[in-house]
C-alpha cells in the first residue's frame, strides 16, 4: 500500500487561527473594519507569517446553535479557499443576526466580498510603503 500524501495548503491547522485572548484583544483594540448585513470582518496587520481567524459569533445575534456553526463553518471554509492570497493579518468573525436566515451562497458571497476589500486595503497599503521608501 502506497503513503497517502495530503496538499497542506488547504487544511486549516492551528497555526491558522487565533487562539488565546491576547490574540483576540489585540485585534479588538485596534483594527481595521468591513462590514455588511450578514458579517463584521475586523482584520490588523499580524506577528505570524500567514493570515490568522478567529471568530466572535455570539448567542445574542444568533440564538440557535447550529445556526451559528453553519455561518462558523462557512467562513471557516472561504477563509481556508482563500487564505493563501491573503496577507499576513489577523481577522476575527463578527455575524450579524441576517446571516442566520441567508443562504450559503449570500454568505459565501459576502465573504468573498470581504475578502477583496481586505486585499484591496493591503495592496493599497504596500504601494504606499513602497512609494515612501
Amino acid at each position: 500500500m502506497g503513503a497517502v500524501i495530503r496538499n497542506n495548503t488547504k487544511c486549516f491547522s492551528r497555526t491558522f487561527r487565533l487562539l488565546g485572548a491576547d490574540d483576540f484583544s489585540r485585534v479588538f483594540a485596534r483594527s481595521s473594519r468591513s462590514r455588511d448585513a450578514y458579517y463584521t470582518v475586523l482584520y490588523r496587520a499580524g506577528k505570524q507569517p500567514t493570515a490568522r481567524i478567529g471568530f466572535a459569533i455570539a448567542k445574542k445575534r444568533i440564538s440557535s446553535a447550529p445556526a451559528r456553526n453553519r455561518v462558523r463553518r462557512l467562513a471557516r471554509e472561504s477563509f481556508r479557499q482563500i487564505r493563501a492570497s491573503l496577507p499576513p493579518l489577523d481577522i476575527i468573525i463578527l455575524a450579524q443576526s441576517a446571516a442566520a436566515d441567508a443562504t450559503n451562497s449570500e454568505l459565501f458571497t459576502s465573504l468573498d466580498k470581504h475578502w477583496q476589500t481586505i486585499l484591496a486595503t493591503a495592496n493599497k497599503s504596500q504601494r504606499y510603503k513602497d512609494k515612501k521608501n
